[in-house]
């Protein structure tokens, strides 16, 4: 399990840049939603995305951010348990730096 520190953490913006403040996504299903992007940041090498659906109260998604072959961003799922906790925990982190989590 790799643990990642805030002092690796680098913010971007590239979703931003490509989308503006939302993107839209769509489910397994078809079904397209709206969210906010509330931040974007790498950490040895890889980008990842919060997003926060907009219509809705909740906990924010973190998703994995590569880079299409014409040169957009593209999220994907985080599938990797351990990967997706190192990366929601050192969000936390950085949002909440004095509380203990």
């Amino acid at each position: 399990m790799t643990e990642y520190s805030a002092d690796q953490v680098k913010w971007t913006s590239r979703l931003k840049e490509a989308f503006g403040e939302t993107v839209e996504l769509e489910d397994e299903n078809g079904t397209a939603s709206v969210y906010e992007i509330i931040a974007e940041f790498e950490v040895q090498g890889r980008g990842y995305a919060v997003l926060k659906e907009s219509d809705k109260d909740g906990e924010p998604e973190i998703l994995r951010m590569l880079v299409s072959p014409d040169g957009l961003p593209e999220l994907e799922s985080i599938e990797d348990d351990d990967e997706w906790e190192d990366v929601s925990e050192l969000y936390d982190e950085l949002t909440f730096p004095d509380d203990e989590v």
